[in-house]
């Protein structure tokens, strides 16, 4: 490469001569031709959109289907009203993602991540402004000094100048503390504010069952798990980082102005020339950039987004790796993978290519335009004061030549020499660079801001959402709208339905009145049942697939909510278990008393023995006996899944609640270890509500619920010779 280079160059040299060229012409046309480029590049889009932005909004409204061919024409008030509207929009979209709704947000976690003004974050705040502000001063301090470094070397003065520098080393000490403090504190904010931020999150998201609930019955939050954890994440350091990226830049801009305007002051140089050159050119770089802006807001939520998209394309292949195993899935899996990989591929290469020109624009104009600003400035009161300096020079030859006539002794005349115009530079650049560094990090900041608007709406988003989940408000796009299904008829508030149901809790009885069972989907199961239950009146529940066997344990549960009807049920008195019993993380006694902790073991004077006697009654003594109560494993995979099952009916026997709920819990196990638990479980006093398809488990209960999957259900007395005589008994005994 570098040969093809050197021949390209050597071919375009004798170009140049044989053309006659001059070698300067040459350069300025490659200059001016770079400078061209980079100019329609950054401005054609800029043009562009000014001139195509009344048919953006309508173009819009045509790709989403929402025009109609023969529009009727609106009134002029809505016309006004409308234009008005699309005024303030587009004011707000001046500042891309900084508008009055992140302000609200913002202030929403604000007031989270610092609830009091005497919290431990208040104390870490003030810790960091006051390091930031003794930072500043140090940086005035080493400007002066080394100013003082390079007036000595002038002057040719080894003496003060060990001196000076000795002072260097000396200054590095205290210097190199307030720099690591200041990063340390720093980190400390943005996990104290990290923490706040979390606390609230998790209170939030197991209030109410809400981490149930924002997934099966709401539809606005996809991959929470993201947003509970990386979205926080960056929020918490971003508004860290910004507070020092910005207040430090404040102080340094205050105190240079300061320091600049006496060191000008002693110059006898004008002070309103400098200050209003650098005002004026920061005032238009700042104006240029914000025009050539990009919505880094939208585009970090939409990076955000689909990253959390690919992460569930991976935790749905790890949960469900057997199945997509035996089906030999790899294939779809895999293009579903690449796929959502190559969107956030497409969309990565769209930031870095928004963000490559305005980083060039950016760089462009703080370095280079800047710096030569702050050179102009600084020169200044050398270059106006030149005349001054030859005139008491020649004043000073003058009275030289007067004293060698005359024979007397000079008077002493003031001479601005060399040696202090170095030091006036060297300290008034340093100061300069210092505040340029200041305001540049202050305008690049700008860019971290609206970053942090895609963040934080992200974040404030999911707590608005957790907290009207809780209170159960969800919004589900639904597929169809239904008006009147199986007799039922929806009401509707804002295309959602609305639950008209009543949940009370009673002392001991379970009463169904009229309550319909219907999915999140609005599907509707059942329009209504009727139903009463005693403790001691063991149900049966039995029917086809999909009649809603396992829906009305969710409504039993409080899972579901209830559109119509009223449900009274005991609070607290109900154990679900399901066919695929859920194994916790921990030891083998946790896997027994979940979910109580241990502490709640020992208030309810459980002992290990007690467990031991549990784990009898089970057929599990030979899983102690190999790994003992404090052993931890990963039981999902080290258990069977009759022992799983077995598992879970000893939880029900450690908590003995009033009501059992049982759904299919013991399909892996033995029919002769199933019919000791289940009356194991009578004896204990628990109340049976069972879901199963055999018939072995009949003479278990008293009552039976049968549906017959098109809405209809009945509820009676259990006869076991009756039942087999029935059309449904007859076809389960035929299946069995």
């Amino acid at each position: 490469m570098p040969s093809v280079i050197s021949k390209l160059l050597a071919k375009t040299e004798a170009t140049r001569r044989s053309l006659n060229i001059p070698r300067s012409y040459l350069h300025g046309g490659i200059l001016a031709a770079c400078l061209l480029a980079y100019t329609y590049k950054v401005g054609y889009p800029l043009i562009e959109n000014l001139l195509s932005k009344g048919n953006a909004q309508q173009d819009s409204v045509n790709n989403n289907l929402l025009v109609t061919t023969n529009p009727p024409p609106a009134p002029v008030r809505v016309e006004r009203r409308t234009r008005a509207c699309s005024q303030i929009e587009y004011l707000l979209r001046l500042v891309p993602g900084l508008n009055v709704q992140f302000v609200l947000q913002f202030y929403k976690l604000f007031r989270i991540m610092i609830p009091s003004v005497f919290g431990i974050e208040t104390v870490l705040l003030s810790g960091h402004t006051l390091f930031l502000f003794l930072r500043t001063f140090l940086s005035i301090y080493v400007a002066n000094l080394e100013g003082a470094i390079v007036k000595y070397i002038v002057r040719n003065e080894p003496r003060n100048f060990i001196m000076q520098i000795l002072k260097w080393f000396a200054i590095a000490i205290p210097a190199t503390f307030i720099n690591s403090t200041i990063k340390y504190l720093e980190s400390r904010i943005a996990l104290s504010l990290r923490t706040r931020l979390v606390e609230h999150s998790y209170k939030l998201y197991f209030k109410n069952q809400s981490y149930y609930r924002v997934t099966v019955l709401d539809g606005r939050l996809e991959n929470c798990s993201q947003r509970l954890t990386d979205d926080i994440e960056t929020v918490a350091n971003m508004v860290s980082h910004l507070y020092s990226q910005i207040t430090k830049p404040l102080f340094d801009i205050l105190l240079m102005v300061i320091a600049l305007a006496n060191l000008t002051k002693s110059r006898n140089a004008n002070v309103i020339t400098g200050p209003a050159i650098v005002t004026v050119v920061v005032g238009l770089s700042a104006f240029i950039l914000k025009l050539g802006s990009p919505k880094f807001g939208v585009l970090v939520a939409q990076e955000a987004e689909k990253k959390g998209y690919l992460r569930f394309i991976h935790s749905r292949l790890v949960t469900n790796s057997e199945e997509i195993a035996f089906y030999g899935g790899h294939k779809v899996e895999l293009s579903q993978l690449r796929g959502a990989y190559r969107v956030l591929v497409r969309h990565m290469r769209h930031m870095f290519g928004v963000k490559l020109w305005f980083v060039m624009l950016e760089q462009f104009l703080m370095k280079y335009v800047w710096s030569g600003t702050g050179l102009i400035v600084v020169s200044l009161p050398i270059l106006l004061s030149r005349k001054k300096e030859v005139y008491k020079e020649e004043k000073q030859l003058s009275y030289l030549a007067q004293s060698s006539e005359l024979n007397t002794s000079l008077p002493t005349v003031s001479v601005d020499n060399v040696g202090e115009r170095t030091q006036y530079f060297t300290t008034a650049k340093n100061l300069m660079l210092t505040g340029g560094n200041a305001v540049e990090r202050l305008m690049s900041s700008y860019k971290d801001i609206v970053e942090l608007a895609g963040h934080t709406a992200r974040v404030a988003n999911m707590f608005t959402v957790l907290e009207e989940v809780s209170e159960g408000v969800y919004e589900k796009t639904l597929v169809e709208k239904k008006d009147n299904t199986h007799g039922f008829v929806f009401e509707y508030e804002k295309d959602q339905p609305i639950p008209k149901g009543r949940l009370v809790h009673s002392t001991d009885e379970i009463v169904l009145q009229n309550v319909p069972i219907i999915t999140p989907n609005c599907d509707v199961i059942c329009a209504s049942l009727n139903l009463v239950l005693h403790p001691g009146q063991h149900l049966l529940i039995t029917g086809p697939n999909g009649c809603g066997k396992s829906s009305l344990f969710r409504i039993l549960a409080g899972l579901w909510p209830i559109y119509a009807g009223e449900l009274r049920a005991p609070k607290n008195s109900m154990f679900y278990i399901p066919q695929r019993p859920y194994m916790v993380i921990g030891n083998l006694r946790d896997q027994i008393i979940y979910p109580d902790t241990h502490t709640d073991m020992i208030n309810k004077q459980v002992s290990e023995e007690d467990l031991r006697k549990i784990m009898h009654m089970v057929h599990l003594d030979h899983i102690v006996e190999r790994d003992s109560f404090y052993t931890v494993r990963d039981w999902t995979d080290i258990l069977s899944g009759g022992e799983k099952q077995r598992m879970a009916v000893a939880r029900l026997f450690y908590h003995k609640p009033k009501y059992a709920l049982l759904d299919e819990c013991t399909s892996a196990i033995s029919i002769d270890v199933e019919g000791e638990i289940y009356q194991a479980a009578i004896n204990l006093g628990i109340t049976l509500l069972t879901i199963t398809h055999r018939p072995t488990l009949w003479k278990f209960h008293t009552y039976i619920l049968q549906f017959d999957g098109a809405g209809a259900w009945e509820f009676s007395e259990l006869n076991v010779s009756n039942l087999k005589e029935s059309r449904y008994g007859r076809d389960r005994t035929n299946s069995e």
